[in-house]
């Protein structure tokens, strides 16, 4: 078995439990030390995704333990990736190229072939790396789930890494589900557990000692430490929509973003979820889109299928009835294309063949191709005669025929998206688009607010994950899992 410094890897004992976070802080922590170290997740589910340096596609998540790592995402630190784009399939990407759409039962079968390319990017990140940190994927003690697994035993036995399980307190039954998970192992998956973390948790540590006690008597296996509930760490969620939201004393914008059934890099809309003087309302199944300055349509993994969500929701209507009034509306991808005059989809890249007809507000054509289009971006945007440099990423499928004035002009020379001619409307591939305060403070003019408080989007991120790293060095043994760093609680 390679040693906890070698390769480590968290799992769960439930989807959201902490893994990601947690996995994140370990980067950092042996960053610090001065350990060339990569974050993995052999496969994971999730809409929110990055493009890497290499030109592909990994998990939003990844690329944030990334960071964690100083170090650049590449598509091995997340080898297989599944975008789910309806309630039995999913688009399967494989070290960051998209391969083909599957259902369920198909890709259970087709794990054992992709098994073959996780090891080889776990290979790949071994030999360039002194330490990997590993992400499982949902819960090890999913029965039904266990043949073929590559998320998380599976690939934890093929490896031969150790593993630690993270449960969250705060959802109430911790222990039975660290001493359940663990009694669903086999032996020799029980044997490479190296003990048990306890997240979110509040309150007095005192009362739960009976607690830990009692596990490890029960289990053999060691409480490596028990984090406290960390508000505020502003970390870009995996999937989950965070609607936590940032309160100041003069809200001068109020932004709604309906939640489409795909919705995707919602995470697009964590600066102004985080800007005090922004107020970001997700609208859910059954509200209207009211109350709003602005109207952001995101961006959606099965356009078409949202595109007749949001007008079963009579999204469309509030939609025409928030322009008549002088709102201003932004679409990003595949919000972009919605408020297009045509979606064409003649090869069935997002379900059936077939076309649908847009909200018509842009003047633009969209033809859904096999081909997906993953590329860093740089440009310019100009809104109202004014002009702001803008970075981001473009992750789309779809050629776009614009017949109208283009907001963004990339640096390669290549418009991008589109303006109505009321300039009320406006659309882009362009995903990041409000990262830069300088671009956010531009398109809140637009629409009509001044003077939005300047927010360092990446010093927060970096802010998150020194927290988490701070907490995990004071409230974990780390000497259980690398006695060679001779680590001193803090």
């Amino acid at each position: 078995m390679l040693t906890p410094l070698d390769a480590l890897m968290v799992q769960g004992t439930t989807s959201d439990a902490g893994k990601s976070v947690l996995v994140a802080g370990l980067c950092r922590v042996l960053a610090r030390r001065g350990i060339k170290v990569a974050p993995f997740k052999p496969q994971n589910m999730a809409l929110n995704s990055a493009v890497t340096s290499d030109g592909g596609e990994i998990g939003r998540a990844q690329a944030v333990q990334a960071q964690a790592c100083n170090v650049e995402p590449t598509v091995h630190m997340n080898p297989v990736l599944l975008k789910p784009n309806s309630d039995t399939g999913a688009q399967v990407i494989l070290q960051g190229k998209a391969l083909s759409n599957m259902e369920a039962t198909g890709y259970h079968d087709y794990k054992k072939v992709a098994m073959n390319t996780v090891m080889d990017s776990f290979k790949r990140l071994t030999d360039d790396f002194e330490s990997v940190m590993i992400e499982g994927a949902g819960s090890p003690a999913e029965i039904n789930l266990r043949e073929n697994d590559i998320a998380n035993m599976g690939f934890a036995e093929e490896a031969d890494v150790p593993v630690i399980i993270v449960a969250d307190i705060d959802r109430g039954g911790v222990f039975a589900h660290l001493y359940g998970t663990l009694e669903l192992l086999s032996e020799s998956e029980q044997n490479r557990v190296k003990g048990f973390v306890i997240n979110r948790f509040r309150g007095d540590i005192a009362l739960l000692q009976s607690g830990l006690d009692w596990l490890e008597d029960k289990t053999g296996k060691p409480v490596i430490g028990v984090l406290p509930y960390l508000h505020g760490f502003n970390l870009e969620a995996e999937d989950a929509i965070t609607s936590e939201q940032v309160s100041g004393s003069h809200i001068k914008l109020n932004v709604v973003v309906p939640v489409l059934t795909r919705i995707s890099n919602h995470t697009d809309f964590d600066t102004l979820r985080l800007n005090p003087d922004i107020n970001l309302r997700y609208v859910g199944k059954g509200e209207p889109l009211n109350n709003a300055d602005l109207i952001i349509i995101p961006g959606t993994k099965s356009v078409r299928a949202d595109l007749e969500y949001l007008k079963s929701q009579g999204w469309d209507k509030d939609i025409q009835r928030h322009i008549r009034l002088g709102g201003k509306v932004i679409g990003i991808c595949g919000g972009y294309q919605i408020l297009g005059n045509m979606i064409d989809d003649p090869d069935g890249v997002e379900g059936s063949p077939g076309s649908s007809s847009g909200l018509g507000y842009l003047d633009i054509d969209t033809v859904l191709t096999q081909q997906k289009i993953l590329t860093k971006s740089s440009g310019t945007l100009t809104l109202n005669g004014n002009s702001q440099t803008v970075d981001g990423y473009e992750i789309h499928v779809g050629l776009t025929q614009v017949k109208t004035e283009s907001p963004v002009m990339l640096n390669s020379g290549t418009p991008d998206g589109a303006v109505s001619q009321c300039n009320q409307i406006f659309g882009t591939y362009l995903h990041g688009l409000f990262d830069s305060s300088e671009a956010l403070n531009l398109i809140c003019e637009w629409a009509g607010a001044k003077d939005i408080a300047e927010i360092d989007h990446q010093e927060l991120k970096e802010i998150g994950i020194n927290r988490i790293a701070d907490a995990i060095e004071k409230y974990m043994d780390l000497s259980l899992l690398w006695p060679e760093l001779n680590f001193e609680r803090k």
